[in-house]
């Protein structure tokens, strides 16, 4: 996708000077229109209270206003962001240097009109968020995220960007995935506005690891800038576990991607002012935990594990609906089940396979999902596409009315199950195919081209492996389109794997989350759909005040009186709802959550053909 547009930016430049915001306009004959180009001035003279300062200048303006506006949207992110929000004090004026008006008919962008050819745009942006999608500057970092940081200009889509970054303090350095412009450490070039976007940087005190990896004449430079409060010994810690993992991801898809200027970075921030998140991009990826370093590195490698996954599922391999980016609009797609919940199956699974956990842990992780899925009530209202539509509702979109929750179930989770469902059938029918191969046939019939795929394509990839187009077919039509899934027992047990009660001598009523306040436990949200609690009414923001006459005052006392029900026990809660006290009697169900076990640690005997099947899987 890149050489494409990097072959039609000539092209692209001279018709450039035919665009206006509105649509075309009529070149003087004879006279050659100038070429349109971008720049940004990057500084932090008020870093202590969050603040940066921004000239964006833009050349070979055509006649008319010119519109600016921030982004409402950000690569990788599925929902509305309203990045204005934090941008103030703008002015313009012209090439000469003398100020224009602003127009401002919404709240999202500006009108420039009076200009020369040039208009330089200057204004003032807020950020103290550091994670995949928004800004934080402070003292100890310049965190950016493009579409919550610069004003991009309607007809420059095409056109060249160099990006200039004054540093706060001299040994702060620069990460990105934009290449630095020769003899200028601190510019960095894009080739037009989709890169741009796509290229979040990190300026900081950070610590820089470098190792090769690839064969023949695709070689890459993997690069870890980390950005934490340890010791450069936990960063090579960390540094030798990525370099464990992330040749599983390259054996699994048979090459590395074409990482375009030939590095890949991981932009690692590990600070305490920072949320957990991860987010990828074409040649790069943020990683934000306020967690830090430990040796073991669980939870970062986790989140590494599943965005290096992305650059080949989602960065290259791409559904339809997400290319090119819209930052005007939320992007969605009724593909994220595969996109994202496929990588949220392997993303553990190639930590297992890269021996950095053991079975185990993997079988705790995948356990978690498949409670999370088998059990939700939004199974009944919609199957994994539907809920992947309801993305731009739920990826860090926060709404000021509660969602009920049989209304949205995670793609994350639900397509890492149906992943588990697929993986474990092909094999069980196919002994001879697996995910696997449909995850290279895919790469290399539409990621390896960068062909965007539509959910057909999906399906049929499906019947190609493995020549049953019956059972593609049927798969698609229960577990995509709608949300049957089959029974994992026996499917687990291929790999001698038990699927059993988690706990079942425990009584259950479905009691959601608590917070202690005066005079007892806050219920913070519904209890679950269909559970004793939801039965007798209970909901959200009830108060628990005693438990079958015992007062329930602090968490301890609340989760030791939960851990004692038995099944078919029946309790009387009494409940303040509005300052009006209630009691209903519930009757405990056996706990339905599930776990998985290895068939040896419930006493039974691995068998040779299990042995094996766990090995072609789990193991790799």
């Amino acid at each position: 996708m890149l050489k494409e547009r990097l072959a039609a930016e000539e092209t692209d430049v001279r018709m450039a000077a035919m665009m206006m915001a509105g649509g075309l306009f009529l070149a003087t004959p004879g006279v050659a229109q100038p070429a349109r180009e971008v720049r940004y001035d990057l500084s932090f003279p008020d870093a202590a209270h969050h603040r940066a300062q921004i000239v964006a200048t833009f050349r070979g303006v055509p006649a008319g206003p010119l519109r600016v506006q921030m982004a409402r949207s950000s690569p990788g992110r599925y929902a509305l962001h309203e990045f204005a929000k934090n941008v103030y004090a703008v002015t313009a004026r012209d090439g000469a240097g003398r100020p224009l008006p602003l127009t401002r008919s919404d709240p999202y962008g500006w009108s420039v009109a009076g200009h020369d050819g040039t208009v330089v745009v200057s204004y003032t942006l807020f950020g103290n968020r550091g994670d995949g999608t928004y800004v934080q500057i402070d003292t100890q970092h310049a965190h950016l995220n493009p579409p919550a940081t610069l004003m991009w200009a309607t007809g420059f889509d095409a056109a060249p960007v160099r990006v200039r970054i004054v540093s706060p303090d001299a040994g702060w350095t620069i990460a990105t995935q934009l290449p630095v412009v020769a003899g200028q450490s601190n510019t960095f070039s894009a080739p037009d506005l989709q890169y741009l976007m796509d290229s979040p940087i990190e300026v900081a005190r950070q610590e820089i690891r470098e190792w090769p990896v690839g064969e023949g004449k695709q070689r890459y430079t993997i690069r870890l800038a980390v950005h934490h409060g340890g010791s450069a010994a936990d960063v090579d810690r960390l540094a030798a576990q990525v370099k464990q993992l992330i040749p599983q991801h390259r054996k699994l898809f048979g090459e590395w991607p074409r990482f375009d200027y030939g590095s890949y970075t991981f932009l690692a921030d590990y600070m305490p002012q920072v949320s957990g998140d991860g987010m990828e991009h074409r040649n790069s990826t943020v990683v934000t935990t306020p967690t830090p370093l430990d040796g073991s590195n669980a939870g970062q490698l986790s989140t590494i594990s599943h965005e290096f996954f992305h650059a080949w599922n989602v960065e290259r391999l791409r559904p339809r609906e997400l290319e090119p980016f819209d930052f005007t609009r939320a992007d969605a797609t009724p593909s994220l089940w595969f996109a994202e919940g496929f990588t949220n199956y392997y993303g553990p699974l190639m930590l297992r396979r890269a021996g950095l956990t053991d079975i185990d842990n993997w079988a705790k992780t995948t356990t978690g999902a498949l409670n999370t899925v088998l059990f939700s009530p939004a199974r009944r209202n919609g199957g994994p596409q539907e809920m992947s539509l309801r993305a731009p509702f739920a990826d860090a979109a926060t709404s000021v009315d509660p969602v009920a929750p049989d209304v949205f179930l995670s793609y994350y989770s639900y397509g890492q199950v149906v992943a588990l469902a697929l993986d474990l059938s092909i094999r069980q029918r196919f002994p001879k195919r697996s995910l696997d191969d449909l995850m290279r046939y895919m790469w290399q019939t539409f990621g390896r081209t960068e062909r965007p795929y539509t959910p057909d394509d999906l399906r049929r990839g499906l019947a190609v492996v493995t020549g049953d187009a019956a059972f593609a077919d049927g798969f698609f039509t229960n577990s995509v389109n709608a949300s049957g899934l089959p029974d994992f027992a026996p499917l687990l047990a291929q790999a001698g794997l038990v699927l059993r009660p988690a706990a079942p001598r425990h009584g259950w009523i479905g009691a959601p989350e608590a917070h202690v306040i005066p005079g007892g436990m806050l219920l913070a949200a519904a209890p679950v759909p269909g559970s004793p609690l939801d039965v007798a009414g209970l909901d959200a923001g009830d108060q628990i005040v005693a438990i079958d006459g015992g007062v329930v005052v602090d968490a301890s006392g609340w989760t030791s009186t939960l851990e004692r029900l038995t099944p078919g026990q029946t309790v009387t809660i009494r409940f303040a709802r509005r300052g009006v006290e209630q009691q209903r009697s519930v009757r405990a169900l056996p706990d339905p959550r599930l776990e998985i076990v290895r068939v040896e640690a419930t006493g039974g005997r691995l068998s040779a053909k299990q042995r094996a099947f766990r090995a072609g899987w789990i193991e790799g």
